[in-house]
């Protein structure tokens, strides 16, 4: 899991960040004190690094400044500064990307995956594998497996039992997980969500695995 550390001196910003970042599965961290925020911040080592420009004590130009001088962590300026030379700042002392506030949420989420897919290492790939009641998903080869048996998933597949599998024992809002699956650039309907978890209870069932997945009508799925 991808840890990002948000520094934003506006608490409803930042509680809005924090909630948007926890729900799309990221470990999320933040600064409240904005004295030594650069020491902070490699305290925490994220992966990533959403900063606001305006902030008490030290602006966000010299907080990715002293950053630059001994981390190369990914760093999203996120700030109200809309002009084209605050952008070109950013960019040329040492920050990823921009957006700007009032900032879209998917488009966000959209632009960090891009940072962390170019910038930093993917973690979903280093964890190999996770099990849950005995079944095993395999993230190397894209397999489900339980005692001897193993069957392969499609792509759509695995990024739904991952997701299943890291939220295990809550409820799951079809809307929740059709977001996570456009986050991971991965576009599909209602009707195509439907189709990918009738196969994958096929699949569980295959393995001998019963009803893992349970749904809870109006509310969403349920691993449990």
């Amino acid at each position: 899991m991808y840890k990002i550390v948000i520094v934003e001196d506006d608490e409803n910003i930042r509680e809005e960040l924090q909630q948007l970042l926890v729900n799309a599965l990221y470990e999320v961290s933040w600064i409240e004190e904005f004295q030594r925020v650069a020491k902070q911040i490699l305290n925490l080592n994220p992966d990533l690094v959403l900063l606001d420009m305006n902030l008490p004590n030290q602006d966000g130009l010299g907080i990715c400044g002293e950053l630059r001088k001994t981390s190369q962590v990914p760093i999203i300026f996120v700030t109200s500064n809309v002009t084209s030379m605050d952008e070109l700042n950013c960019i040329t002392r040492g920050g990823d990307d921009y957006i700007t506030k009032p900032y879209q949420p998917p488009i966000l989420l959209a632009r960090i995956a891009a940072v962390l897919k170019r910038s930093a290492p993917k973690k979903e790939e280093q964890e190999v594998q996770l099990t849950y009641r005995e079944v095993t998903l395999e993230l190397s080869t894209g397999k489900l497996k339980r005692e001897n048996v193993s069957i392969d998933l499609t792509k759509n597949e695995i990024k739904i039992v991952y997701y299943l599998f890291r939220k295990a024992g809550c409820i799951i809002a079809r809307e929740e997980l059709m977001d996570y699956l456009w986050d991971n650039q991965i576009f599909i309907d209602d009707n195509t969500l439907s189709v990918n978890i009738t196969r994958i209870r096929a699949k569980l069932k295959e393995l001998g695995a019963g009803e893992y997945i349970t749904t809870k009508r109006g509310l969403g799925y349920l691993l449990e």
